[in-house]
């Protein structure tokens, strides 16, 4: 493979919980500066980079890193396609995919959380918004803030096709599918207790049942079953 670079494969001299990324680009000063911004932090090193989507999905399989920060448009293999294989392979289900895109708007953004990533961070966000959104993923969570949810789904929800209810979603109780509306008109946990009249504990509690019950990677994944499902539509609570 051309024009990859990678560090220790795995925890070989590693601090325990530091947070392992792959970067792919096919734009070398980008992947140069995401490294400098990542490797400057204790709790995360950067251990590969990739030139396109195939060397992606080779290095992801190879070196198991807690996220991967996935450019769209690269050669040989979208990052698309390479989101795609890398979150429909069982062996790397620890494996989270952040987009990165170049708008905040970018018309491949829905397609790629319908691919499985985990969100997406537009390539000149500040810094600390970069390392805030590797954490946040690293942890298990989605990475679309609420605002950004009902902007961005509204927009693009009403592209996909006509919703077909899920038989998976029998499985919900009623608090739970009401709980699940919520998710997908941006609200966060907090949000949802204070609507709810729940504690934020149990709010939280609902969302991991939920996703539990409807085999969802994340947030990301639950917010767009619940447009695609037709258990809400674009513009509800916007």
């Amino acid at each position: 493979m051309n024009s990859v670079g990678y560090g220790s494969a795995n925890s070989t001299g590693q601090t325990p919980g530091t947070i392992r990324v792959l970067l792919a680009d096919d734009q070398t000063l980008v992947r140069a500066g995401f490294r400098s911004m990542l490797d400057d932090e204790d709790d995360i090193e950067v251990v590969g980079e990739a030139s396109d989507g195939e060397q992606a999905c080779a290095l992801a399989r190879q070196l198991r890193p807690d996220v991967v920060l996935m450019d769209i448009r690269m050669p040989v293999l979208d990052g698309l396609e390479a989101t795609a294989r890398i979150t429909a392979d069982p062996a790397l289900e620890g494996v989270r995919v952040v987009i990165l895109t170049t708008f905040d708007m970018d018309d491949y953004v829905y397609g790629a959380l319908r691919a499985g990533a985990s969100g997406f961070l537009v390539k000149d966000t500040e810094p600390m918004e970069l390392l805030h959104g590797v954490r946040v993923v690293a942890r298990g969570d989605a990475l679309i803030a609420p605002a950004v949810t009902r902007r961005l789904i509204a927009e693009f929800a009403g592209r996909a096709k006509q919703p077909d209810p899920s038989p998976r979603l029998n499985a919900l109780t009623d608090r739970e599918r009401e709980v699940m509306g919520l998710v997908g008109a941006g609200l966060s946990n907090d949000e949802i207790a204070q609507r709810l009249v729940l504690s934020p504990a149990t709010a939280k509690t609902h969302v991991s049942r939920i996703m539990t019950k409807l085999d969802v990677r994340d947030r990301a994944q639950l917010v767009i079953l619940a447009y695609e499902s037709g258990m809400i539509t674009p513009g509800w609570l916007a």
